[in-house]
């Protein structure tokens, strides 16, 4: 039976598109035109950038960071401190040399993508640009670099191939 999302009172939600069955706990904070899918579950102090689309079905665990460009598929797990980026070349905007070039979005952002039921362990940063497949898994303290294959499990800085897994996460031959 599907019901209105759940909005702790001391969320910060900006966006009307939540889907049904949806709970967004404390501290969070989704800024406006950000949609959030079906039956996902959105934990303490996450900070959802606006532009974001998230699929139905995804767990976003404590303090994760999601900047705009990042798209993120249907049942995908993002674990606690997970760190996207969106910027290959970062500076700040208000450094003289910035202002002089009149940079606009389309300079820096760089859009990343989760598939299906991608899994990103605790503490994992994710390198803008990349694309991790169907069912991969990032391991705890990773750094993506490159594209992850689905089914995929990867560990390490930078992260590299170790194994692969089946859509429920155990490691297979």
């Amino acid at each position: 039976m599907m019901s209105d999302p759940y909005i702790h009172p001391n969320a910060l939600v900006e966006t009307e598109q939540i889907g049904a069955n949806t709970q967004i706990w404390a501290f969070a904070h989704i800024m406006a035109d950000v949609v959030v899918g079906e039956d996902c579950n959105i934990g303490d102090h996450v900070f959802i950038e606006s532009s974001v689309r998230i699929g139905d079905g995804v767990t976003l665990k404590n303090n994760a960071l999601i900047w705009k460009g990042i798209h993120i598929s249907d049942y995908a797990f993002i674990g606690p401190n997970v760190v996207f980026t969106n910027d290959l070349r970062p500076r700040s905007p208000r450094m003289p040399q910035m202002k002089e070039q009149g940079c606009s979005e389309s300079d820096w952002l760089v859009e990343t993508y989760v598939g299906e039921g991608g899994s990103i362990g605790a503490n994992a940063t994710i390198i803008a640009g990349v694309t991790l497949g169907k069912y991969c898994m990032v391991g705890a303290g990773s750094v993506v670099t490159k594209n992850v294959e689905p089914f995929t499990l990867v560990v390490g800085n930078p992260a590299r191939p170790v194994g692969k897994v089946n859509e429920q996460g155990e490691r297979i031959k």
